[in-house]
């Protein structure tokens, strides 16, 4: 069977399921590519408020393709580059996406499968979920963003540990480090992640974009700049036709239904 991203809807919830059982759902460059296609089409789309990136089968990915590596080898590095920037592309898309991205990860999330999670905004995770930079077991070094999130929700020093040894980490530890959202029972990750979904669903889109940007331009912001983009974004906010049903529902104890 063919690997591929296969694209299903549940609601108003885009679900993006990485689909290569036969490499354990290793991630290749028509899926990277169609992941891109699938976030610019859902982006335009009011139909869809959220997205959740899955793995069929009860695992989320292993990674990359080892077989396609070994033989990337005989090839120009030009060639492998050029994949890298396919992967890295999907990995912005999902950053620059103004909807909220779940990963619901089971069984295991390990090299680009993990950096493939930390790039969502949000991780539903079952309670026996592995998660592991596998890189360094076969001398390479990580790609996909990995580096650049674990740097900024783990202590350097844990980083450092989980990117250079390569051990497997659980879903639970990283549930308590803050990098995990929410922990399922197995075989319930999707399941949490929908319900996780539905509640960002029923709120304002426009305000989930404005938080969504304002959390990225964090890092790069001083304290007064930051707090020039939250006035700015606050009162765009403000006068959106949103808050207005928001405050009045509020206001009126009853439930709004934004646009």
């Amino acid at each position: 069977m063919a690997a591929q991203l296969r694209g299903s809807s549940e609601g108003s919830t885009l679900i993006l399921t990485i689909s290569n059982p036969e490499f354990r759902n290793a991630l290749g460059p028509e899926m990277f590519a169609a992941g891109v296609e699938a976030l610019n089409a859902a982006e335009s789309s009011a139909e869809v408020r959220s997205v959740i990136i899955t793995g069929e089968g009860g695992l989320f990915s292993a990674g990359g393709n080892l077989q396609r590596l070994q033989d990337n080898r005989q090839k120009s590095p030009e060639h492998q580059a050029q994949s890298i920037e396919v992967f890295h592309n999907w990995i912005e898309a999902i950053r620059a996406f103004p909807k909220p991205v779940i990963a619901a990860v089971e069984g295991l999330a390990a090299g680009a499968g993990f950096s493939l999670a930390l790039a969502c905004d949000m991780i539903v995770a079952a309670r026996d979920s592995v998660f592991m930079m596998a890189y360094s077991n076969m001398a390479l070094s990580p790609d996909g963003g990995g580096t650049w999130n674990l740097t900024r929700t783990l202590p350097r020093q844990l980083a450092t540990e989980v990117l250079m040894c390569a051990e497997p980490i659980s879903a639970e530890r990283l549930y308590t480090l803050g990098v995990v959202n929410r922990l399922s029972e197995p075989g319930q990750a999707m399941s949490l992640a929908l319900a996780l979904a539905d509640n960002l669903n029923d709120r304002a889109p426009n305000t989930l974009t404005s938080i969504k940007e304002l959390i990225s331009d964090a890092d790069g912001s001083n304290l007064n700049q930051q707090l020039a983009r939250e006035r700015d974004h606050f009162v765009k906010n403000l006068h959106h036709p949103n808050a207005g049903m928001g405050i009045g529902a509020f206001l009126n104890k009853h439930k709004p239904t934004f646009e």
